[in-house]
């Protein structure tokens, strides 16, 4: 390997977790990369994070897709159900992975977070260091320069992945409208154990929606979701409103809000790039995460596409020569699939938030015909859990034959 000196140079900024893979797969294919992060300390923001297979996947090429399997506790039934506990669609986590070869992990964000901090060399995570972009920099010629409290840094690539309000983003396409209120807010907490076994559950009402997930090491994560207007909060506190909201759902919803500790349940309005970027890089700077398709949670894909877009920006950046060549192919892999994606948990939004009667009668009822067999109920995932990434494994053996096995599957369907 080159001298680290000659190695090419990539700072990323932010370092959440599609930034972080990107820093991990960059550092294994040679770079030298740096990581600046605003904040004092790296904190996970959020509660639990739901890694699908094209997550598990997409970590395997850095090695770390078999630690995150082994994290998962859904093992048996679940499903959608009604506000009073009525199930609509019935899922299972041994058809769950069949189809998408490997099962849903619940992981808290903290604990994904560490695990890509500790793959990258010391050093390289730079905290209290917020940094804005000067210049995006020309593939083939200038570098590009962010702008720091310690002054201006050259690198031959840089990474925005600062959020779903990316300062870089709106310095590479300013003339783009950026994020959109989705008209839904949501709610997250983790609780400890409670003691009662309960199948995993997405339970939909009129405008709302809850879901409850046990963690693997006992506690359990919940998450909510309402219409709301946009930065509507409880004068009383946020579970004072879950328990006005969903307490007289079906068990375990009010148990679990209960169990909340006074300011424990995180609450956020959901906003969206329902309008898509035109590229997601420009120059010697690329975008990823929510800075390049924040997109609303119903699907469970914000954090796994930004996983996926760290190891296919990787993938295509050889090295510095290749540069912009690189680039180009990465907005070209990355911008169809996340659009479709973000317009998807778009349409699923908008079914959460049917609130009269008639409507949310017809919508049950289509859940639950749908519902009839556990392959029928996951093939909203069809063609996003099942993705894989572009690349062999840089840890080859056993995750490599894992890919092979699921794609000779998938063949056979």
């Amino acid at each position: 390997m080159a001298p680290m000196q000659d190695r090419p140079h990539a700072v990323v900024v932010g370092s959440g977790i599609g930034g972080l893979t990107a820093a991990v797969a960059l550092h294994q294919r040679g770079w030298r990369v740096t990581v600046l992060e605003r904040a004092e300390a790296v904190e996970a923001v959020g509660a639990g994070i739901a890694l699908a297979p094209n997550g598990h996947h997409a970590l395997d090429v850095i090695g770390l897709g078999e630690e995150i399997r082994e994290l998962a506790a859904w093992q048996g039934d679940g499903g959608m159900r009604s506000p009073d506990g009525r199930w609509l669609a019935r899922t299972n986590s041994a058809a769950a992975a069949e189809r998408f070869g490997g099962p849903l992990v619940l992981v808290h964000r903290a604990t994904l977070v560490d695990r890509l901090i500790a793959r990258l060399p010391d050093g390289s995570l730079r905290t209290g260091c917020p940094a804005t972009p000067a210049d995006p920099g020309v593939a083939g010629g200038r570098p590009a320069v962010v702008t720091t409290p310690d002054g201006d840094i050259e690198a031959d690539l840089v990474v925005g992945a600062d959020g779903i309000n990316s300062a870089m983003r709106r310095a590479l396409f300013p003339e783009h409208p950026g994020p959109a209120y989705s008209g839904i807010t949501t709610w997250r907490v983790v609780v400890p154990d409670l003691g009662v076994p309960f199948a995993p559950h997405e339970s939909w009402g009129r405008g709302s929606l809850w879901g409850s997930q046990p963690l693997k090491d006992g506690r359990i994560y919940a998450y909510a979701a309402a219409v709301a207007p946009a930065g509507d909060r409880s004068p009383d506190g946020e579970k004072a409103e879950l328990l006005r909201r969903f307490g007289d759902w079906h068990q375990p919803v009010p148990r679990i809000i209960g169990a909340a500790g006074p300011g424990q349940v995180l609450r956020h309005d959901v906003h969206h790039l329902i309008t898509p970027l035109p590229a997601f890089h420009r120059g010697r700077t690329a975008l990823l995460g929510d800075a390049a398709h924040a997109m609303c949670p119903m699907l469970g894909q914000g954090g796994n596409q930004a996983i996926e877009d760290g190891i296919v920006l990787a993938h295509h950046l050889l090295d510095a020569d290749g540069l912009g060549t690189g680039l180009a192919a990465y907005s070209a892999d990355r911008l169809p699939r996340t659009t479709g994606i973000v317009r998807q948990s778009a349409r699923v939004a908008k079914l959460v938030a049917l609130r009269s009667a008639p409507a949310v009668a017809v919508r049950d009822t289509l859940m639950r015909l749908a519902g009839l067999g556990p392959g029928l109920a996951l093939r909203t995932f069809d063609g996003i859990a099942d993705w894989l990434p572009p690349q062999r494994t840089y840890a080859a053996g056993a995750r490599d034959r894992r890919v092979r096995d699921h794609q000779a599957h998938q063949a056979q369907r």
